[in-house]
């Protein structure tokens, strides 16, 4: 019997993506998502104004309190401005990225294939046993759902 055959018996053949939605609901299955990569431009779920405008803002504050005021106040604002860029505003796109990345991957079979495909995402689960289980692109994301079959 070959694999395709066999995971065409699965019951969860061709469901995969909605079980995989329903367990990452219940926590069972994690979802990785590479941000740097999925926050770059070409990706489907850039946003630059987020990206750039923080920064632009950043910068210009900095220039403007050297320009008018002293370089020192353009050098504490932009320590300033780049310790809130660190503490505030990355977390915040990341936090973002993650989640528009995983809509868009759940919305479609095509999507998560590409997105799969690419790098872009992995897949882990701790098992009722203690036992963990991981997969990235190199492996079988649909494999790695049906293998999860009758364990949760």
């Amino acid at each position: 019997m070959s694999t395709t055959e066999h995971a065409a018996d699965h019951p969860w053949a061709g469901h995969e993506r909605e079980k995989l939605q329903e367990l990452m609901d219940t926590e069972q299955v994690k979802i990785g998502v590479h941000i740097r990569k999925m926050n770059s431009p070409g990706s489907p779920v850039y946003r630059m104004s987020e990206n750039i405008v923080p920064a632009a803002l950043i910068l210009v504050s900095s220039f403007a309190g050297t320009a008018l005021i002293h370089f020192y106040v353009g050098a504490v604002i932009l320590a300033v401005g780049c310790t809130w860029w660190v503490w505030k505003v990355l977390p915040q796109i990341r936090e973002a990225t993650f989640l528009r990345t995983t809509a868009y991957v759940l919305e479609s079979d095509a999507h998560f294939d590409q997105m799969w495909a690419r790098g872009m995402l992995s897949l882990y689960a701790k098992l009722p046993d203690g036992t963990e289980r991981a997969a990235a692109n190199r492996d079988d994301w649909r494999a790695f759902i049906r293998s999860l079959h009758g364990i949760f």
